[in-house]
């Protein structure tokens, strides 16, 4: 439960953001990175840096976009001790336009998101970013239909061309079991000599947080979690559960369950994240979570559990 190489890296307002469009307070975004800087956790990951050329910027709050004048206002007082603040770039949602240099920016880690077709935006936008001065690391999404050869290739082109601290195994389904865990860490060890193996898992079968102590055993070292598991459909691992079980001294769990009480759970009143049962389905089927949040958003049919069981039967068989 404890090797010194092992980061957990808190994504609650990134992934979190999926369920609301990244429209958080700055009291709610502020408080979660203080109690992220007292907490002990490694990094802090505070919404998207994507470009607005590529998106509608009117469509989603500030978090999609983290602009610097908005993270400066987020940090301006708060002590940061060993914390260090992350953003995420989409490889097909940005641009290196967006990259400022590490001395003008307080983001310390660009953590890149990738599809394996999209492999050559994500090394680019990764060695930008590391020649600007940051950390990176690649998150190789919805891994459970990117099991073929190409990955294979993506994997040795990112070990060859880019100075990533860690990949990630990236579970967007919650479609994995404990054996896929062990398989796609150790193949991705096989081909990453010089970075570590991260996991970042969702919730659609109660298995985010089993599944990342399965990725520890098997030595991932970066370590994904969001608190109360808020994040899209039916979340991710809790990051106070993750630090419970890494027993580690150095993590402090009283400002989590602070900030866990006073600004994520009254979000429950207006997001509907956790277990349910079409996201269960969902991820049973492989499939991305939204065939189950376009489901469940219409009032009139969304505990019509057969009839979404059914409309994947049709649909995708």
């Amino acid at each position: 439960m404890f090797r010194p190489e092992i980061k957990v890296v808190d994504c609650t307002i990134r992934d979190g953001g999926l369920t609301n469009n990244s429209n958080f307070t700055l009291e709610t975004v502020r408080a979660v990175y203080q109690a992220a800087c007292e907490s002990g956790v490694d990094y802090v990951e505070l919404g998207y840096r994507n470009n607005r050329k590529m998106l509608e910027p009117a469509k989603f709050g500030p978090w999609r976009f983290c602009d610097e004048s908005q993270l400066a206002e987020v940090t301006r007082g708060v002590d940061p001790r060993s914390t260090k603040l992350a953003v995420m770039m989409d490889s097909h949602k940005s641009s290196v336009d967006d990259i400022v240099p590490k001395d003008r920016s307080v983001v310390d880690m660009i953590r890149v998101a990738t599809y394996v077709k999209d492999v050559d935006k994500a090394i680019r936008l990764a060695k930008v970013a590391h020649d600007q001065g940051y950390e990176t690391t690649i998150n190789v999404m919805s891994i459970s239909k990117e099991g073929g050869l190409h990955l294979d290739e993506a994997l040795q082109q990112i070990e060859e061309e880019t100075r990533a601290l860690a990949v990630y195994v990236v579970d967007s389904f919650g479609s994995l079991y404990s054996e896929e865990v062990h398989y796609f860490v150790e193949r991705f060890t096989m081909f990453l000599k010089t970075k570590h193996v991260g996991v970042h898992m969702h919730n659609n079968q109660q298995l985010a947080f089993a599944n990342t102590i399965e990725g520890i055993i098997k030595g991932a070292n970066f370590l994904d979690g969001t608190l109360y598991g808020l994040g899209r459909g039916a979340g991710n691992c809790p990051t106070e559960l993750l630090l419970g079980f890494l027993k580690n001294p150095k993590f402090n769990l009283v400002p989590l369950l602070d900030v866990i009480s006073r600004h994520i759970l009254p979000l429950q009143k207006q997001i509907d994240w956790g277990y349910h049962v079409p996201y269960m389905l969902s991820g049973i089927r492989n499939l991305h979570p939204n065939v189950a949040i376009e489901w469940m958003a219409d009032a009139t049919r969304k505990e019509d559990l057969v009839g979404f069981y059914k409309k994947l039967e049709i649909d995708f068989e």
